[in-house]
């Protein structure tokens, strides 16, 4: 069965001091419209999970496929997100777990995700750096959506990635393109200083 892709997209961006870390632009575009972009690249079917309180991300989305939800708890932390999002997917679909704050990530890295998930599907891949640290995306199959599905808090399915860790294989990407994600001003200032250079 094609792999539903899951876009969380609800966080609050509260370490950018009242900017929108989602809506940063990159290349002309917001890093949201980018990522969803590289998503749809795949073909897959491709849900972005949204909070109430930020109308531009959706409206940055329009224009695209995808289809978005709204997540009406989104400040009781990330599990609510991905509780919202596993809901409004199809019941025996495997889901690919995507973060919305991924600027490194690319449409390659998520169809070689894809293709090499196919080699293995009922395990749990997830994506690493170059160096083996592990990161995003992360493949579930159907089998892990129940324990999905119990999440609470703040710390998304790290618990269950932990408790099945041997069935956890890594996917390594290009370079820092799993784990670079961008947090603060200056987290965004320092990165595009490197890009430059």
């Amino acid at each position: 069965m094609t792999p539903e892709i899951l876009i969380l997209a609800a966080g609050s961006s509260s370490r950018m001091r009242g900017a929108d870390k989602l809506l940063e632009r990159i290349d002309g575009e917001t890093l949201l419209v980018r990522i969803t972009k590289a998503a749809l690249a795949t073909g897959a079917p491709v849900t972005v999970a949204l909070p109430p309180d930020r109308p531009d991300r959706a409206k940055a989305l329009q224009p695209l496929t995808a289809r978005l939800i709204l997540v009406p708890n989104a400040k009781d932390g990330m599990a609510a997100s991905l509780k919202a999002g596993l809901a409004s997917l199809p019941g025996a679909a495997p889901m690919l777990l995507l973060l919305a704050d991924l600027p490194e990530i690319t449409p390659q890295d998520l169809i070689g995700f894809l293709t090499a998930w196919q080699q293995t599907p009922d395990l749990i891949l997830r994506g690493s750096a170059v160096d083996g640290i592990p990161g995003h995306p992360v493949g579930f199959p159907a089998w892990a959506r129940p324990d999905l599905a119990q999440l609470s808090g703040d710390e998304g399915a790290r618990g269950l990635l932990t408790r099945h860790k041997a069935r956890v294989r890594l996917h390594p990407l290009p370079d820092r393109h799993a784990t670079t994600d961008l947090d603060t001003p200056e987290e965004w200032a320092r990165w595009r200083a490197e890009q430059k250079s």
